[in-house]
Parts: C-alpha cells; sequence; structure tokens
C-alpha cells in the first residue's frame, strides 16, 4: 500500500489517495483503491462468467440429445464424444493460461477468446440450421450429411479453444480485483470465489430451464443461436468495467514458466554434487530452519552455483506448483465422478415418467438444473452463516481450511454414486417387473424425481470441492502463476473425463463380447449402468483415502490457510 496525491508550494498535501501495491489502473497509472477493484470491478467479472456460462453449458448439458438424436450416434459413441470433448476444453486452459502469463496478459486473452467463442457459436448454429439432406441448400455444392458433421464438430472445438482462453484469466482476473495484503479484502476474496461460483451456477440454471426446452421442443439452431447473443452481451458487459479494473503487474525478466524451469534444469545438472555442496548452499542461503526446504530435498541441488544455479524465490516458485501434484491426482476421481451427470444421468431420465401436466414433460437435461439449484442454495447459507460460525472457533479467513473443504466435497461425491447406484437397481427391477426389458423406447413407471437425490448431492459437493479447489489452485502458485493455477484446476475435469471416456470405451469392449450386453447397450432396460456406477463409487473411496493421506502431509505456501 502507498499513499501519494498533490502537494502546494510548501511541500504539504493537498489530497492523499491510497493505491494498491502490484496493481495499476487501465491507463497504466498505480490502482487508487478507493475507485478502483473490488466489489465494483468483480460485479463486471462474475456477470461475464454468467453469460459465459450460460453459452457453454447451453451446448454441454444437453450435447449428449443432439449426438443420439440429429446425428444418430449410439448411446456408448455420444457419451465418449461428450467426455472427450469436454476433456479437451478443460485441458485448453492450460494453453489459455500459457498464453496469457507469458505474452497477451489476461484483459487482452480474454478479449481475444470472447472473439473466438462467438466466431464457433456462430458456426455452431449454421452447421444446426443445415438439413442432413440439405435439399434447401443448393448454393452449397458440398453440403452433406457429413460435410454437416464436419461443421459441427470444427464449431464445437473451436468453442472448447475459445473457452481455454476465457475460462482461467477471468476467474483469475476476477481474484485481481482483491488485494489479498489488505485484511478486508483477503476477506472479500474469499467471499469471492464462492459468489463466483453461485453466479455461475445461476447462469447455467437459467440455462437449463429455458435452453434445453427450446432444443428439444422447439429448435436446435434457436438452442444454439441464443448462447451466441449471450457471449456478444457477455463482451460488452467486460469492456463495460474496463475504467473500473486493477491489473497486476508483471515482473520484468524471464517469464515466470522459464524461471521454473531452469530451477528444474540446474537441479538435473547438479544431480551428482555432493550431500555437503548442498548442505552448505541450504545453510547459505537460510534454509535449514524452514518446514518447506525439507520437502522435495532433491530441488535444493538447483542452489549449488556449479552449472547455472537459482535463486530461493525461484526454488520455492518450483516446489509450490510440485506440491499441487498429489492433490491434483486424488482429485482425478472427482472429475470422472462429475462427468457422468450430462452423459448417463441424462439418458436414465429419459426412460423414466417425466410428465409434470398432461401436456408437458420436463426436459432429461433439466434435471441437472438441480445440481445448480442445490449449488445457488447452499452457497448463501455456507457464506454467509457456515463460515462466520467456523471463522470464530478457527480464526481462519475461510472458516475451514480449504484442504478439509475439498475433502468434504470428496466424501459427498462418494455418496452421490452410491446413491446413484441403487436408484439405478430399483429402476433396472421396475422395468423388469413392468415386462419393459425388451421395450427400450417404453416409459419405465418410475418417476424421474428418483434421481433428483443425486444431482443434489452432487451440487452440495460443488460447493466444497469445487470452489475449494478453485481457491486452493488459486492461492498455492506464484502470483505470476494463477492463471496457470485455476488452468490446473481446470485440467483435473479434463483428464477426468478422458479417464472417464476410457473407462466407457474398455468396459463397453470388455462386457459386450461374445454377444453379451454391454453395461452402456443403447437399451438401457437391459444394460447395467447400475454396475459401473458401483465402480465409480468404490474408485471415489480409494481417491478419498488417498487424498486424506496426501493432504495431511501437504506443507502450505501460506500459513494458517491449510
Amino acid at each position: 500500500m502507498a499513499i501519494s496525491g498533490a502537494v502546494d508550494e510548501a511541500g504539504t498535501p493537498l489530497l492523499a489517495v491510497t493505491t494498491v501495491d502490484g496493481s495499476v489502473d487501465y491507463r497504466s497509472k498505480p490502482a487508487v483503491r478507493s475507485s478502483s477493484g473490488g466489489w465494483r470491478s468483480a460485479g463486471f467479472i462474475i456477470g461475464v462468467e454468467v453469460a459465459e456460462r450460460f453459452a457453454f453449458y447451453g451446448i454441454s448439458s444437453n450435447l449428449i440429445t443432439y449426438l443420439t438424436g440429429p446425428l444418430g450416434q449410439s448411446t456408448a459413441a455420444a457419451a465418449a464424444n461428450v467426455n472427450a470433448w469436454s476433456g479437451t476444453a478443460s485441458l485448453l486452459p492450460l494453453l489459455g493460461a500459457f498464453i496469457a502469463d507469458s505474452f497477451l496478459g489476461r484483459f487482452r486473452t480474454i478479449l481475444a477468446a470472447s472473439a473466438l467463442y462467438i466466431l464457433g457459436l456462430g458456426l455452431l448454429t449454421l452447421s444446426a440450421m443445415i438439413p442432413s439432406d440439405c435439399n434447401a441448400y443448393n448454393l452449397l455444392s458440398s453440403c452433406s450429411p457429413r460435410f454437416q458433421v464436419i461443421m459441427f464438430f470444427s464449431a464445437l472445438y473451436l468453442v472448447a479453444l475459445a473457452q481455454g482462453g476465457h475460462k482461467p484469466c477471468v476467474q483469475a482476473f476476477g481474484a485481481d480485483q482483491f488485494d489479498e495484503k489488505d485484511p478486508e479484502e483477503r476477506k472479500q476474496k474469499a467471499s469471492f470465489f464462492n459468489w463466483w461460483y453461485f453466479s455461475m451456477c445461476f447462469g447455467t440454471l437459467v440455462t437449463l430451464w429455458v435452453l434445453n426446452y427450446i432444443q428439444d421442443n422447439l429448435s436446435w439452431a434457436l438452442g444454439f443461436g441464443i448462447p451466441c447473443i449471450a457471449m456478444v452481451v457477455a463482451l460488452v458487459i467486460f469492456l463495460l468495467g474496463t475504467r473500473a479494473y486493477r491489473f497486476s503487474i508483471r515482473r520484468e525478466g524471464q517469464s515466470p514458466f522459464a524461471r521454473i524451469g531452469n530451477v528444474y534444469v540446474a537441479a538435473v545438472k547438479n544431480w551428482g554434487v555432493s550431500a555437503s555442496a548442498v548442505a552448505d548452499a541450504e545453510e547459505r542461503f537460510g534454509l535449514v530452519s524452514r518446514k518447506s526446504s525439507q520437502q522435495f530435498s532433491f530441488l535444493n541441488k538447483a542452489l549449488v552455483a556449479n552449472n547455472g544455479s537459482c535463486s530461493v524465490d525461484e526454488l520455492e516458485e518450483a516446489k509450490s506448483v510440485l506440491r499441487l501434484a498429489p492433490i491434483w491426482f486424488t482429485c482425478l476421481v472427482y472429475a470422472v465422478v462429475f462427468a457422468q451427470s450430462p452423459t448417463f444421468f441424462t439418458k436414465q431420465g429419459a426412460t423414466m415418467e417425466r410428465s409434470i401436466t398432461p401436456s408437458y414433460k420436463i426436459s432429461p437435461a433439466t434435471l441437472q438444473s438441480f445440481i445448480s439449484l442445490s449449488i445457488v442454495i447452499v452457497i448463501p447459507i455456507y457464506d454467509r452463516v457456515l463460515i462466520p460460525i467456523a471463522r470464530s472457533f478457527t480464526h481462519k479467513p475461510g472458516g475451514i481450511t480449504m484442504l478439509q473443504r475439498i475433502g468434504t466435497g470428496l466424501f459427498l461425491s462418494f455418496l452421490a454414486m452410491v446413491i446413484a447406484s441403487l436408484v439405478e437397481m430399483k429402476r433396472l427391477k421396475t422395468a423388469a417387473e413392468y415386462g419393459l426389458v425388451d421395450s427400450p423406447d417404453a416409459t419405465v413407471p418410475m418417476s424421474v424425481w428418483w434421481l433428483v437425490p443425486q444431482y443434489v448431492l452432487f451440487g452440495i459437493s460443488d460447493v466444497f470441492a469445487v470452489v475449494g479447489l478453485q481457491e486452493f489452485f488459486y492461492d498455492q502458485v506464484p502470483s505470476e502463476l494463477r492463471n496457470v493455477g485455476l488452468a490446473l484446476y481446470l485440467s483435473i475435469f479434463g483428464i477426468g473425463s478422458f479417464l472417464s471416456s476410457f473407462l466407457i470405451s474398455v468396459i463397453e469392449k470388455a462386457t459386450s463380447q461374445s454377444g453379451q450386453v454391454s453395461w452402456f447397450a443403447n437399451n438401457l432396460n437391459q444394460a447395467h449402468l447400475d454396475y459401473f456406477y458401483w465402480l465409480l463409487a468404490c474408485l471415489s473411496f480409494i481417491g478419498l483415502a488417498s487424498y486424506m493421506y496426501f493432504a495431511k502431509s501437504y506443507v502450505s505456501k501460506r500459513l494458517n490457510t491449510l
């Protein structure tokens, strides 16, 4: 924090203002606390996220229905394609974060990603307007069902690329609006991650109730076109807040990627140095008394000025990233479980009784809204009631630690899969009792509301695990790598989606041999999704146990946060 202002001829201050260290405004001048940052600028950024999530989930939530419907794919193939696209969309933020941290910065990366987003959604809308026989498009001599599929998937992955630049940068840019050195703004930052996710899920909730109905009952082209308009609005909203934003000052010299890379290179070059030389370097740099210096001590060899050395700050940067690896790995099963709600949960719902009135049936994809609805209900309670109570006992800014929050979410996701398994067993039993095993198009006389508990538990687990992971990966990386930190968090869900797709492919092949009925047969009344859910429940339990082991030994970047 700095105090600056105008002075008269005698040098007496006429106006004193408080500026924020490490931040500038849109004119590249020191950011003034009273007129920049905080909730005034975060509000614009949250508004952008609402529109972006509205657009993204307008595609992803009902994608399996479009693939198995207009594009005519099998259930297993469609689920694999959804997981592959979702996984790609969650991994591309690593590329977007690298571009932002090394070249463009967060603000310009968001602008470029928004433009790509609008282009991708426009092409997606156009692909849905092309009829499969293309008779109405004589001007498109190359028009064919194959052309439609190629155009659709090209647009779909262009949206994934745009999301890769948009997602990590917008959230990191929003968190940058709060000065962690100021006690009050640090508390606000802890609340920011809660309200960020609340707003994001609110946008998703609108999508699931409005867009899914339009897509299932009116027009897929309209259902894809409205998200395109939403992204145009999001870009306008983002630009309106320019004067209020705080922009982080980038350190001169090497990029953070190069600095961390140099640590690993120096450690490898010095691999053969003696233990006494390493001990001398640790004592010279004052690392002997540091608990963090004992973890990944093999990297301490990079301090020896033999074949190129690094600074203590660079060493700690490299270690802080490496410490994230066990938490990252143990949360992958959570991401695999997370991938089931827009795929097999949706296909289950399509087989069940969905009538609300004699003339209206709820869309099976709309059931995903119970995830968002439970998040929208629980987050205000968590932020305004539970955190203050917990804070009075623990004296921690977040009430409970980030690692405790994540662990709670992992446990709830395990319970969700147990319940999902039991509900699917009942659905299969009901289908058998009514003689519907060989009738894939018949409605199983079991209310779709039986699926609600597993969706609700998914939502509550997200409040703990997803928001906790966002804050954890933002907080525990060097300040210049926060885009990458959030991209690493997103990559958990990317790899999880690919693992889900891999599991589905392996199980599909293994269970359909010798004329057997696959666990994922197109006729879900003959399939065994319950077996798959029990498998995921077992994997979730193993993942939770592994997480608890590594979380207990985690060395925090900051005291009193984990």
